[in-house]
């Protein structure tokens, strides 16, 4: 910039400090007369502009289209305003699908990404992995119909997203109603689902309402999946699947895996080697760990009913019960525990399912 240049962007500067810090473009180019034929040119007022807020969030005249629509504090996505070089320039930390898909309030945007040539070469992790993480089970009902569509279409013909959180996601029940979940027979169908194909077991993947409600199970299972295989290790940060049937007191769902896996009444196998087994029964005693803490005491007749032994050891500690456990914890459950008896399995009704949105997040 010449010195008379650089004179006048000082002058503008200072103008602007005058109107009480005031540092908009608008208010930059109302200053320098802007609609003028004398006025300095576009490039001095960003400079100018630039300047005075050095450090904070470029101002939204200032994003390219891909970086505007992807912006939250610019305002709602205005269809068509993405320019299609922008998308190989974004000027972005991570892929623009990435940060468009795990946000929905970003949503309408994908269609426009992907229809201007937006592609998940580009992404280090898959981006419906990364909404899965963040929302176990988003609220696609108010999604438009062309974003579920590219939501599925993405589902479809990315390989990554055949994942064990985007099955749990797909699964929810929000998802379901949303049609999603028809991207599992696609999957199915191209055997994208055999075990020597994913790092994950589909039965372990599934919601534990799709589980227990959905003929899909059955399907896996007709492909040699078993519950007992899904109780091991896995690639996927959300929980696994007998975990979340318990923590969400999903009566239907805990009977499936104790109908193939009786053991799991008592004791839970780790997932990862450096990990010790879980007992059922302790690990319901903590308030904490039920997402619907009405249902505790439901849930210890129902584990004792099914061959939970309260007097074994933990595994964590070998000096304790799990009656011991109940004592330290001072837990009215506690007389239940030293005089176990036979009781009948709590109907499905007396207890809420986890709600449609909102499922508990992954540890």
């Amino acid at each position: 910039m010449t010195p008379t240049r650089r004179l006048a962007a000082i002058g503008l500067a200072s103008a602007a400090l005058l109107l009480g810090g005031c540092t908009t473009t608008g208010a930059i180019m109302s200053i320098a007369g802007a609609s003028t034929d004398t006025s300095i040119t576009w490039s001095m007022i960003k400079y100018v502009h630039e300047q005075l807020t050095e450090g904070d969030a470029r101002a939204c005249v200032l994003l390219n289209s891909v970086q505007r629509a992807l912006s939250p504090r610019c305002g709602g996505f205005v269809p068509g305003s993405i320019v299609a070089a922008d998308i190989g320039r974004t000027g972005l930390p991570e892929c623009a699908l990435a940060l468009a898909v795990r946000d929905p309030r970003l949503w309408p945007a994908v269609p426009e990404l992907l229809d201007k040539g937006a592609r998940t070469t580009t992404c280090t992790l898959a981006p419906l992995v990364q909404l899965a993480q963040a929302e176990p089970c988003p609220d696609f009902a108010s999604a438009a119909p062309a974003t579920l569509r590219a939501l599925k279409g993405l589902a479809e013909t990315d390989r990554q997203s055949v994942h064990h959180d985007v099955m749990r996601m797909l699964s929810c029940p929000a998802a379901r109603s949303a049609g999603l979940d028809s991207v599992f027979a696609t999957w199915r169908a191209r055997g994208a689902l055999r075990a020597d194909a994913i790092g994950f077991s589909p039965l372990g993947a599934l919601s534990p309402d799709y589980l227990a409600t959905s003929s899909f199970a059955a399907d896996l299972e007709a492909d040699g999946h078993t519950a007992r295989a899904a109780l091991g290790g896995y690639d996927g940060r959300l929980r696994p699947g007998f975990e979340e049937a318990l923590r969400t007191s999903h009566w239907a769902a805990l009977d499936w895996w104790l109908q193939r896996a009786p053991e799991l009444a008592n004791r839970v196998p780790p997932t990862q080697g450096n990990q010790l087994p879980w007992l059922p029964l302790a690990r319901v005693l903590v308030p904490s760990f039920l997402a619907h803490p009405e249902s505790q005491k439901d849930m210890v007749e129902y584990l004792l009913a099914r061959g939970a032994d309260p007097r074994q050891r933990l595994p964590s500690n070998a000096d304790q019960s799990i009656v011991g456990f109940a004592r330290q914890l001072k837990s009215p459950l506690q007389a239940l525990l030293e005089t176990p008896r036979a009781v009948p399995a709590p109907p499905a009704e007396r207890v809420a399912v986890a709600p449609l949105h909102g499922a508990p997040k992954g540890e």
